[in-house]
């Protein structure tokens, strides 16, 4: 099942967990409206890529009480520095990631919160959190490791309900509420103090704190996040097309110039300037047959290739091959157009297809984790710079006077996902991205029955 959600700016993250599992394919589409006037040649399939989708592969586990059984472990010498490391890592990314998403799902939602339904969440952070507390390692190397996850997920979780007491909204339980989240936000800074995580420079300078817990989240991220590394394929074939190319040109320009020879006859002015024309149009017609042949030649087949690295022991783990083209809505598989729903405006989309395949060999990871979870950051700041500035003015009959007032332009970005397993089990989602020049405003999920 994939998860999008709305990050700052025109940021749309996309997330899935990939279970036990050596083969999947992932096909999105993303139906831009066509007033925009998007095509390849305002964004190539290359830019869009390289400035718009940003992918990240993790480690991930549902055996929750693991790190806690490898600290113990590691505290006895039974586990290597390097295994806790990866073990406290995933825990502490794993509820990061939680306790992101449910807060922002309290948010989201924009209707009054009982006390129970925070009260549940808070209960669980400070649960796990004790979790962690329970086995504090008494090697310096693995102690400092744990201090600076600990520091992190405390700071994160008081930040986390501060963010609850700022914008849930102002019901009859807001008192009750606001008093539970501040409690839970001074035990948590009293925690940190007592333990002299933070200096009282760092504390008295929000900035300072700010990039000190954005480097230890990158410490907590490290270990349990896979190198990547992306190679452009078709370098060799663009070669071989470039020469085509050439040849073709070439042999069309040889039988002009003997014909010319043969009807102007001696070196004349004449002469010089139909081989001047001639020359010309060589190297205009030189590229565009080059880029025919290479858009038919390569049409369908992957663009790029990833491979994935274990960041502890640099072993390969798994590879990609990636798509991106520009598609019609003719060309679209039936179920796509089931799941978009025909209309004339349909019609006039601009369709950006992805694709990923991707094989990973889960005998190669290290002990414990049989999953992963690829994160897609899509960022449709891309498409800002075509969309209009400015408001548009509506008009209301409201007790007999006519009121005026500005709404802002936005458009409306479908994006339809395909997931396929080994086992050919398809899943197939909608989302309904609505979107501004200055940001993205609201996400939607759409039912495909």
């Amino acid at each position: 099942m994939i998860t999008v959600e709305k990050k700052d700016g025109h940021k749309v993250k996309i997330s899935h967990v990939i279970q036990e599992t050596t083969n999947r394919q992932l096909d999105m589409y993303i139906f831009i409206p066509g007033e925009l006037g998007l095509n390849a040649k305002i964004i190539t399939e290359d830019e869009f890529y390289h400035n718009a989708i940003h992918g990240k592969r993790t480690y991930y586990s549902d055996v929750n009480h693991l790190p806690l059984v490898h600290s113990r472990l590691a505290s006895r010498g039974k586990l290597s520095i390097e295994q806790y490391r990866l073990s406290l890592s995933l825990y502490a990314y794993q509820y990061a990631l939680a306790l992101e998403k449910t807060t922002h799902q309290l948010l989201e939602d924009k209707q009054e919160r009982t006390l129970e339904e925070v009260e549940e969440v808070v209960q669980l952070a400070v649960r796990i959190l004790k979790r962690l507390r329970r086995n504090v390692p008494t090697d310096e190397k693995l102690l400092k490791y744990y201090e600076n996850i600990d520091n992190y997920l405390s700071w994160f979780t008081e930040q986390r309900c501060l963010s609850l007491v700022a914008h849930l909204p102002r019901g009859n339980s807001y008192a009750d509420i606001k008093s539970l989240l501040l409690d839970t936000c001074e035990s948590e800074a009293e925690h940190r103090s007592k333990h002299s995580y933070n200096s009282s420079k760092a504390m008295q300078d929000q900035t300072r704190m700010s990039n000190k817990m954005r480097l230890l989240r990158r410490l907590i991220e490290y270990p349990v996040t896979m190198k990547e590394t992306t190679t452009e394929l078709g370098n060799n074939t663009k070669k071989v097309v470039t020469a085509v190319a050439t040849g073709i040109v070439m042999i069309f320009v040889t039988m002009m110039l003997i014909k010319a020879r043969g009807v102007l006859g001696d070196i004349t002015a004449s002469f010089i300037l139909v081989i001047s024309v001639i020359y010309a149009a060589r190297e205009v017609f030189k590229d565009d047959l080059k880029k025919m042949l290479w858009r038919w030649v390569r049409k369908g087949k992957p663009k790029w290739r990833k491979q994935f690295f274990d960041t502890n022991n640099g072993r390969l783990i798994g590879r990609q091959l990636e798509w991106l083209e520009y598609s019609s809505y003719n060309e679209l598989n039936p179920e796509i157009k089931a799941v978009r729903k025909h209309k004339v405006s349909q019609r006039e989309e601009t369709v950006l297809h992805y694709k990923s395949t991707t094989r990973m060999s889960p005998t190669k990871f290290l002990s414990g984790y049989e999953q992963t979870r690829e994160s897609i950051m899509l960022d449709l700041r891309i498409l800002s710079s075509l969309m209009e500035k400015g408001s548009q003015r509506i008009y209301q009959l409201k007790e007999g006077q006519v009121t005026k007032e500005s709404v802002e332009k936005r458009h409306l970005i479908n994006l339809i996902t395909k997931e396929t397993d080994e086992d050919n089990t398809v899943r197939i989602q909608r989302w309904k991205i609505i979107m501004n020049r200055s940001k993205i405003v609201d996400i939607e999920m759409i039912t495909t029955d």
